[in-house]
């Protein structure tokens, strides 16, 4: 398919600084005066089952009332955080731990070479080019330009054919909504074409234009919560205002489902991918050198994952899982595309299939073996050249590039390893390093770790382990546990400058690869996924047993973080296993698993949970979901909530109703606070916003645990 890379942004996930034992304090003891929240009598009739909905009104994120909550919740939460002597020097260390410069992967178009660079401290990534690799690199885009606060985002998306044109979107304050624009490459001119209402979708040229995929204009006041239904793809030719596109696929009947289109290198061909939701997709196919062709059937149904990767001449490769739960890579012909004919290029292994790439005539797969990295070095017709040596256990991602290229970039990093980027000479299969990060620490004064447990249900989960060598394992070790397990997403080893801190203050950080990820494929996808969801909660709870059980920590210094899936996660654990934690932070999650799908895109996780809209898959949400098993008398974790106003993924309606429930039940004095971020999406817009919730985060943590970081 299209070469035009896009920028994977670094993102900061959670993590924590690591203390000195000191004497408990006595503040984070004291009773906190939460805000009054008022309860409506809303009550909800699901096959027979009443559940009340007291708080429903703070859906409604427009109505001055939830403005009103919300401004008094971070008046409690803020003041409850600035009260904590060490939260600026935190934040400081942070500061400084990220100052330094950081590079991404290049990417050629044309003559010119693109790459995103960070001098440390930047709120976005500035995007430079260089004529050849021994250019001298000049500024092309800025966003740090575009906006006072820094919260607008720039991402390329495509080139054009003739390499005159890029694509670029454009979102601010980190709403999912983004606004294609291009510009000129010689001359690095923005031209007047504007596409909005975007979500979700790339620029696939086409002639003198590209295909897009977008939604109708939501009604004033909805654009950040109300469903996005109707998605379409259109065409639009450079020059012409977005009125004039030309509307190439909609399918009325099914609303809710994505849609999206891509065409190959050569121009030949148009392939449009449709899904229900998260997983599972159908695959079209358009001759676009035939006049009046239309779309025909590549791969039906929705119950298997399946990509275009390339075209072979007149066949398509194509990554699939289906007979395969670890992918595989097979050649079709479209004209005769029944799976009995297909060609296998590259068989089931043992490992999981993650990422199959072409460049240059070759062909790459990437493989996972127990969540790290193995690279493989192919002839297009699946005959191995060569394994590619990684430097370490790790994460290795890049490979792609455009049937004239002579290398690629490829991109190693792990816990411990900064990432460092790698040019590969395709003839001969040779790596040497391009641009290494140069970070503010010792990588050799760290251990990583891998170790297996057994699950509840005796299931064998691998985690990965990060702390100071020469740890003592006393039970006493302040550690910091996340976790996603969902949507086939890997968690894989990735280096995250803020582990540092923790790591230098004598901690752990612990990162398990529970079921409903990728890491052992779809089968492993789909023991954590709909009825099979507990199996995901109780892999973490297990988890965090294991570290207790292994001396690595105690409840009182166990810590849980995770966002979005990953935020239902730790509601459902915290729920759960309330006296198994000390500290719990559910950061933008789906916590209402009754009323997800009505808002944004949640329609598009039926798949993957299930919908209360289902007689029998009402039961099990009901049964987990976060919201609606907090209870009265018990302690629940000492807990700071976050989201933001901009979140238009997962609703901050999930997080405001959770943390009025929470606050109404808890029955101890461990605090619950909510922080809601201004001008901030489903991740944070920028990296002053980033820092500024970390610290808050581990500040919050220090103090209620009774312990100090070792800044001075």
């Amino acid at each position: 398919m299209r070469k035009g890379e896009v920028l994977t942004i670094v993102s900061l996930m959670g993590a924590f600084l690591l203390m000195l034992s000191v004497s408990a304090c006595k503040k984070a003891e004291e009773k906190i005066i939460y805000p009054q929240t008022k309860k409506v009598d809303q009550v909800d009739d699901y096959f027979g089952t009443k559940v009340a909905d007291p708080y429903r009104w703070l859906e409604d994120d427009n109505s001055e009332e939830t403005k009103q909550w919300v401004e008094e919740q971070n008046k409690v939460t803020f003041a409850f955080l600035e009260k904590i002597p060490f939260r600026e020097k935190i934040k400081q260390r942070l500061m400084d731990i990220y100052n330094y410069p950081r590079m991404g992967q290049p990417f050629r178009a044309g003559e010119y070479y693109f790459f995103y660079k960070n001098d440390g401290l930047q709120n976005q990534s500035v995007i430079y080019i260089q004529k050849g690799l021994d250019g001298q690199p000049e500024v092309f885009i800025d966003p740090n330009q575009l906006s006072p606060d820094g919260t607008i985002r720039i991402g390329l998306l495509s080139f054009s054919n003739d390499y005159r044109y890029v694509a670029i979107s454009r979102s601010e304050a980190g709403s999912d909504w983004s606004e294609i624009r291009v510009m000129e490459i010689a001359s690095k001119k923005e031209l007047p074409d504007r596409i909005q209402w975007v979500k979700f979708s790339g620029a696939a040229w086409y002639k003198d234009g590209f295909f897009y995929s977008g939604y109708d204009k939501p009604a004033p006041g909805e654009e950040m919560k109300a469903r996005n239904e109707y998605q379409k793809v259109f065409y639009h030719k450079l020059g012409d205002p977005q009125e004039k596109d030309t509307l190439i696929y909609h399918d009325p009947e099914n609303p809710l489902r994505y849609v999206n289109l891509d065409v190959t290198e050569d121009e030949k061909y148009a392939v449009l991918n449709v899904s229900a939701g998260t997983s599972g997709n159908e695959l079209y196919w358009k001759d676009l050198t035939a006049k009046k062709s239309d779309f025909q059937l590549l791969i039906p149904g929705f119950e298997n994952d399946n990509q275009v990767i390339d075209n072979l001449g007149d066949k398509f490769l194509i990554r699939t899982n289906i007979d395969a739960p670890n992918y595989r890579l097979v050649l079709v012909d479209p004209k005769n595309p029944a799976k009995e004919k297909w060609e296998e290029i590259l068989p089931e292994k043992p490992e999981v299939l993650t990422s199959a790439t072409t460049a240059g005539g070759y062909l790459f797969g990437t493989y996972l073996q127990d969540a790290h990295t193995k690279v493989y070095h192919y002839r297009p017709d699946g005959s191995l050249i060569k394994e590619v040596e990684l430097p370490a256990i790790g994460t290795a991602s890049g490979f792609g590039g455009w049937r004239d290229d002579k290398i690629v970039f490829y991109t190693f990093q792990s816990f411990n390893y900064p990432p460092t980027i790698y040019k590969y000479d395709l003839a001969t299969g040779q790596s040497e390093v391009f641009a290494k990060q140069e970070v503010k620490f010792s990588p050799e004064d760290f251990e990583v770790k891998q170790v297996f447990y057994n699950s509840q249900d005796g299931t064998r989960v691998p985690m990965f382990i990060v702390h100071k060598r020469g740890l003592a394992l006393d039970g006493k070790n302040p550690t910091y546990l996340t976790g996603y397990g969902g949507f086939n997403i890997s968690l894989v080893p990735s280096f995250n400058p803020s582990i540092v801190v923790i790591l230098e203050n004598g901690g752990v950080f612990a990162q398990p690869n529970l079921r409903g990820g990728g890491e052992y494929g779809e089968e492993w996808h789909r023991a954590g996924m709909l009825e099979n969801k507990q199996n995901v909660f109780d892999d973490f709870i297990a988890a965090a047993e294991y570290l207790i059980n292994e001396k690595y920590t105690s409840p009182k210094y166990l810590a849980i973080a995770g966002g979005s899936n990953g935020g239902l996660l730790v509601g459902a654990a915290m729920t759960q296993r309330p006296e198994l934690f000390g500290v719990a932070f559910p950061a933008v999650g789906v916590m209402d698993m009754l009323r997800y799908h009505k808002f944004t895109v949640g329609w598009g996780w039926i798949v993957e949970y299930g919908s209360s809209d289902n007689e029998e898959q009402f039961h099990y949400l009901y049964k987990y979901s976060p919201l609606h098993n907090l209870k009265d008398g018990v302690c629940y974790p000492a807990t700071l909530i976050t989201t933001a106003d901009h979140d238009d993924r997962v609703v901050p309606a999930h997080s405001f109703k959770f943390a009025a429930t929470l606050q109404e039940k808890q029955a101890c004095d461990k605090p619950v606070l909510i922080r809601i971020e201004t001008r901030s999406g489903h991740g944070a817009s920028n990296i002053t916003k980033a820092l500024d919730e970390l610290a808050d985060k581990y500040a919050f943590m220090f103090y209620v645990m009774g312990l100090k970081p070792i800044y001075r």
